[in-house]
């Protein structure tokens, strides 16, 4: 339908970046402006026309700098497409094929990120439905943007997503049932925090055979037990994200940030332990010498947790922080 050098209206074709269930996102340049843009085609180009513009509509509606912007939606012979902003860099899932696990505060300030954008989405009563790494674009400079709002639909307060769609892995046990819920989106950030963490998803793709056990959380192995060096509480805020009963879980996005911030901050703050090592013994006749000052206890490996405290940005607009300030001075956000 569409190929490498072909030319819509003002936008020609450079590459594919990316297939899904829904349609292609291609590379593409604005000739009127010499700017590189982002075409998403989606296959089913013979829907209703109102249809089609459902996802665009959607997107205009949620401005924010965590959120992949839509530019417009465009319809030139019998080819619809929708433009949106490109976000060079890559994608959290090329980042976990290349790397495994991330350092902690690293996954700790991609995730929070995610939450932002979600919180956004969810107070205009829009479910993603379908957040994975491979989802979410991480700019050169660490920012992040949610993408592919293709599955995402308008919830009513007295309603549920009710059809079945997302990818298996990252999909709550209610998802299953076509009973999508805000809450559905954060079991989706806890499995994407769990791979951030240890570089492998929860448990394999729940086969059919498996959904009892995925709704009893009897397929969820601790990130703990897999990385040692995980700070146990991050180990619970991915623990309550992941719980198979809904009303246990993370209900909003907002409040999942506030943990995980919370968290971030201790674990910056926290000191490594001393512990005093005691001198050797004396040999015979000789004089004691004066037991040495105390030094660090060796600490295991694990994840790196700290760096110096004034080496902090925003995790929103990615500005440098006060050593000691708790809200961005620049954009508003809490740390």
């Amino acid at each position: 339908m569409v190929f490498r050098g072909q030319t819509l209206g003002k936008y020609r074709i450079i590459e594919p970046l990316g297939s899904g269930g829904f349609g292609t996102v291609y590379l593409a340049e604005d000739t009127w402006i010499d700017k590189r843009v982002a075409l998403k085609v989606p296959h089913r180009q013979n829907l209703d026309f109102g249809e089609l513009l459902k996802e665009p509509r959607l997107l205009a509606a949620l401005g924010h700098p965590n959120i992949v912007t839509v530019i417009t939606a465009e319809k030139q012979g019998n080819v619809f497409f929708i433009v949106m902003e490109y976000v060079p860099g890559e994608t959290l899932e090329t980042l976990i094929v290349h790397k495994g696990a991330l350092e902690l505060m690293q996954a700790l300030d991609y995730t929070a990120q995610i939450c932002n954008a979600v919180e956004h989405a969810h107070k205009h009563n829009i479910l993603h439905r379908d957040l994975r790494p491979a989802n979410v674009f991480v700019t050169e400079k660490g920012l992040v943007k949610v993408g592919d709002f293709g599955t995402s639909r308008v919830l009513e307060l007295a309603a549920h997503g009710t059809t079945v769609i997302g990818s298996p892995p990252y999909m709550a046990p209610e998802q299953f049932e076509g009973r999508a819920v805000f809450a559905s989106d954060l079991y989706s950030i806890g499995v994407t925090l769990y791979q951030l963490l240890t570089g492998t998803l929860p448990y394999d793709t729940p086969a059919p055979a498996d959904l009892v056990r995925l709704r009893r959380g009897e397929l969820v192995t601790p990130p703990r037990e897999r990385n040692s060096g995980i700070p146990k509480v991050i180990d619970d805020i991915v623990m309550r994200a992941l719980s198979p009963d809904v009303g246990t879980r993370y209900q909003r996005a907002e409040e999942m940030l506030n943990d995980l911030l919370a968290a971030r901050r201790d674990l910056v703050r926290k000191p490594p332990p001393l512990v005093a090592t005691p001198p050797a013994p004396a040999g015979a006749g000789a004089t004691p010498r004066p037991s040495p000052a105390p030094r660090p206890a060796p600490t295991p490996t694990r994840l790196r947790t700290t760096g110096p405290p004034t080496a902090r940005f925003c995790w929103q607009c990615r500005k440098p922080l006060p050593a000691r300030g708790t809200r961005c001075p620049f954009c508003g956000e809490a740390q």
